[in-house]
């Protein structure tokens, strides 16, 4: 029989979810094109920065995850981690060249600093980021359902990034992001948001019964790591094998989507043409989590990434508005789809009462190998990629459709995996 959750525990994984996501697509989609458009930075910049991140996260959650099982305690870590994270967020006012150059004293260009800045501060950000979200909220995600649910819950929690996407395309469209003013403006909501949101957790989110861990806290940290516990949970580090592959082929194109709609479409207005196959997409997303319930991983899965591969396929071979408007749903829907069965399957197959110590290898699934091979992948694919003159004599780089090819290739290689694993 199927448990019911309470209304408390969707309006938590609802709020949580949807302004964590908006944070997260801040940084994933819009800081490439904040440091590409404030400080002239190269696709080495970028890759870099998604790179040191990606370590940052994973090593946060490692830790934090650990740490938040030690305590027994999971809403202090969600809350005052989401504090923390509102305030760093807020903290990007401060990386523009004209208080960078009058801070440091330079009569040059403050360009070069900026990037090194927005790298360092985007860790800074990120391991609040990941200590509320990554680790703790995850775990806390876990311990409040079981496996009659969990597909329905993944579901809501997978559709969040679409939904903050439209959020944030619609929230951006309002600006003019070539203005250093119009960031400063951006990263002040944002962040005030979130802080806020930190805040009103310790009124909403429920404590889930939890023992704390007594075991020694470096001995907890490893414990995912260890080879006694992949040979105890072989369908969880399948999954998650198949999850880095599934990773590494959405980052080879994702830090760059909105500079390639922008700068090698032309697509000024891609915001009113995105956000139909958005709320599309979201909608398949948040059912198909009750899919995977019903039908299991090897469906489920297999469905979302068909869908994904038509999408690839369409954006690599289309450049006007209305294919490459299906194509990016067909991307989008499988892309968040996937996300909900795998996340679900890898909490299905997670060992009870350890799943604060399991979001580090979840983490390095997710976002490590991922964060560094997609982008570094992407990279080389664009060494070649025709560049831009600027106003001031600087050069940028033109992302071109071949990061599709890239992803495709790499999106298939999860196939097989399919046939090997299967609902806990």
């Amino acid at each position: 029989m199927k448990t019911k959750l309470s209304g408390r525990f969707w309006l938590a994984i609802t709020i949580f979810s949807l302004m964590g996501q908006i944070a997260w697509v801040v940084e994933n989609m819009y800081f490439n094109v904040f440091i590409y458009k404030m400080f002239n930075a190269s696709a080495a910049d970028i890759s870099l920065m998604v790179a040191a991140s990606a370590v940052t996260a994973t090593l946060t959650t490692v830790f934090m995850g650990a740490l938040s099982d030690r305590v027994g305690k999971r809403k202090l870590f969600i809350c005052a981690g989401y504090i923390l994270w509102g305030i760093s967020i807020f903290s990007f006012i401060l990386l523009r060249e004209d208080i960078i150059s009058r801070a440091l004293g330079l009569t040059v260009s403050a360009a070069s600093v900026g990037v090194s800045l927005t790298i360092i501060l985007d860790c800074v950000m990120t391991f609040f980021g990941s200590t509320a979200n990554d680790a703790a909220f995850n775990a806390w995600l876990t311990d409040s359902t079981d496996s009659t649910n969990r597909g329905a819950a993944e579901g809501i929690n997978a559709m969040m990034p679409l939904v903050s996407i439209l959020v944030v395309f619609g929230g951006f469209m309002f600006f003019d992001l070539e203005k250093a003013s119009s960031w400063s403006i951006i990263f002040a909501v944002i962040g005030g948001l979130v802080t806020v949101i930190g805040i009103l957790g310790f009124f909403i989110i429920k404590e889930p019964n939890i023992t704390p861990v007594r075991e020694p806290y470096f001995k907890s940290v490893l414990y995912g790591f260890r080879i006694s516990t992949v040979r105890a949970n072989p369908q969880l580090y399948l999954s998650l094998a198949a999850f880095i592959i599934f990773n590494i082929s959405i980052q080879i194109f994702m830090p760059y989507l909105i500079i390639y709609y922008e700068v090698s479409l032309g697509m000024s207005d891609y915001v009113l043409i995105m956000a139909p196959a958005i709320i599309v997409a979201a909608i398949v997303t948040a059912l198909w989590g009750r899919v995977y319930d019903k039908r299991g991983f090897k469906f489920s899965g297999l469905a979302a990434i068909g869908a994904l591969i038509i999408g690839y396929v369409m954006l690599f071979i289309f450049k006007n508005t209305v294919p490459v408007f299906i194509g990016s749903l067909f991307m989008m829907s499988g892309y968040l789809a996937g996300m909900a069965v795998f996340g679900a399957v890898i909490r299905d197959n997670t060992p009870e009462g350890k799943s604060g110590r399991l979001q580090g290898v979840r983490i390095f699934s997710q976002v490590l190998v991922p964060g560094v091979a997609g982008p570094m992948i992407g990279k080389m694919i664009l060494d070649n990629a025709e560049v831009l003159v600027n106003n001031d004599g600087t050069t940028s780089f033109i992302p071109n459709e071949n990061i599709f090819l890239g992803a495709l290739v790499a999106v298939v290689l999860v196939v097989p995996f399919m046939f090997t694993k299967k609902k806990a």
